[in-house]
């Protein structure tokens, strides 16, 4: 069986750690691969080859770091087909939804190659008499990304080019669970022309994340997952000293007025909450129908959700595909069945769903509850499954309110006819990204992607302008030369000797 390995100073390594973990097929609950756990030895020996790596690195004329980019760039490209296979393989999304995300990643590599323009200071003549000054930005040196499940491409993609184009070394912790396509990138990114010690992978659980928090010459540590570890890795991180960003959990609300295009917004919600399982941050879990427009829009909702081809991500048929883990599985069963015994109507249940030649794959089947309350589990809990909750408010100023009381701020949207209800919207809802009938509003790369609330601890967004910011430390130069004696003409040819 095959075994994923680290990736540290340009070479696969088996690592000194004796741990492995299971790496599954989700379409047929099948054991693939096993991925070795990372000890702080495995650790402590990337981050030496990225402190040996890092001074040529950070020397290197940003140009030609994003020229390195810019092969990087064609390649993933090229091997598109590649990485999708290996995300729908282990994580079980279908094959044009991984492409999908692959597409989104490469947004920020395309964003990164411009570089030189985004890493300019700013200089001011004549501060002071004789006086000028100028700031610049300069790497902070060796930096971490731990990224979650949901987007083995897309995540890594949103914080290693940004690092690595403004001159860090940098570490990925993917997740446990679908680690193949970070080796894939680092492959992809030493045939590019990047530096052996600059990009590494190093596989692990809990204890590698710990560690990397921990390591004192880590300086900043770029974080994707649940809102509790969220938590953990900011406080932890910071602690010891660190820049962190720390994007946690979603609950994302669609508000859903009456005057809306009915068809275009059943729509919109079933490849918002249905696409990829629902194991997606900026998944809408939650349609809160304004007034008589409830009715009909669960009605509609009904008849797509039970008309979802659920199957291998691989068929060319499927629509969604399985979850990632038997254990998720089991997480999303239990929430769907505490919205029953909690008074929630489940409209459509996704749990008798049977994928055939697929018994043992982790498969679900998308569900639809009405009449959700914010008591309930469902509604408290990020469920990350292709569960959609339905609730109702008489109207404009009690939707929102009810979607600003959530403790989360991630993302939203409005579906309305009525540019006034828009505007307003837009402007009062507490949350980082807001669509306007767009039901995921994930920002391109060149704009930055964050939450508000329990959705994002730290200060910076990710990627964009705000990834710059976060890679880099701003420098304020303040110069004076004294007056001195200024020879005559020179008849002879400038040099450089």
């Amino acid at each position: 069986m095959q075994t994923v390995h680290h990736i540290i100073g340009g070479k696969s390594v088996p690592g000194t750690g004796t741990r492995t973990g299971d790496v599954f097929n989700p379409a047929t609950g099948e054991v693939t691969k096993k991925v070795v756990l990372g000890t702080q030895d495995d650790l402590n020996t990337a981050v030496a080859a990225a402190k040996a790596a890092f001074p040529a690195w950070a020397e290197t004329p940003p140009l030609a770091r994003a020229r390195v980019l810019f092969r990087a760039r064609d390649l993933i490209e090229q091997r598109m087909d590649d990485l999708a296979a290996v995300i729908t393989s282990e994580h079980g999304k279908i094959l044009s939804d991984a492409k999908g995300e692959v597409t989104r990643g490469l947004e920020v590599v395309e964003f990164a190659t411009g570089v030189p323009e985004l890493l300019k200071g700013e200089y001011t003549e004549q501060v002071g008499r004789g006086i000028d000054a100028w700031t610049m930005r300069q790497p902070v040196g060796i930096a971490a990304g731990i990224t979650p499940f949901n987007f083995p491409v897309m995540v890594p993609l949103w914080m290693a080019p940004m690092a690595l184009a403004t001159g860090n070394c940098f570490i990925l912790k993917p997740s446990e669970r679908d680690p193949s396509a970070s080796v894939l990138l680092a492959e992809i990114l030493k045939e590019a022309g990047l530096p052996d010690g600059v990009f590494q992978v190093v596989h692990g659980d809990k204890d590698m994340v710990n560690a990397i928090l921990e390591h004192p010459d880590i300086a900043a540590v770029s974080f994707v997952g649940s809102t509790p570890i969220a938590q953990h890795v900011y406080a932890t991180g910071t602690a010891h000293g660190k820049r962190v960003q720390a994007l946690g959990g979603a609950k994302n609300h669609a508000l859903v007025m009456p005057d809306c295009d009915l068809d275009k917004t059943v729509d919109a919600l079933i490849g918002a909450a249905y696409g990829s399982a629902g194991e997606r941050c900026m998944a809408i879990s939650v349609a809160v129908a304004v007034g008589s427009v409830a009715d009909k829009l669960v009605a509609e909702l009904e008849k797509k959700v039970k008309a979802i081809t659920i199957g291998n991500g691989t068929h060319d048929a499927s629509e969604m595909g399985p979850l990632v883990t038997a254990q998720h599985l089991a997480r999303v069963t239990g929430l769907v069945e505490s919205g029953v015994s909690q008074g929630a109507t489940l409209v459509v249940d996704g749990r008798t769903i049977k994928v055939k030649d697929h018994e043992g794959g982790f498969f679900i089947g998308g569900s639809l509850f009405d009449h959700v309350t914010q008591e309930m589990d469902i509604y408290r809990e990020e469920i990350f499954g292709p569960v959609l909750c339905v609730m109702r408010a008489p109207d404009f100023d009690a939707a929102l309110k009810l979607i600003n009381d959530s403790p989360f701020g991630n993302g939203t949207a409005i579906f309305t006819r009525d540019g006034d209800a828009a505007r307003t919207f837009a402007h009062s809802v507490k949350a980082g990204m807001v669509g306007v009938n767009v039901p995921i509003p994930v920002p391109m790369a060149f704009h930055s992607f964050g939450g508000w609330k329990d959705s994002l601890f730290g200060d910076h967004h990710m990627h964009g302008p705000e990834g710059v910011r976060f890679f880099t430390r701003m420098k304020a130069v303040t110069q004076r030369w004294p007056a001195g004696i200024r020879s005559g003409a020179e008849f002879v040819m400038p040099t450089h000797g």
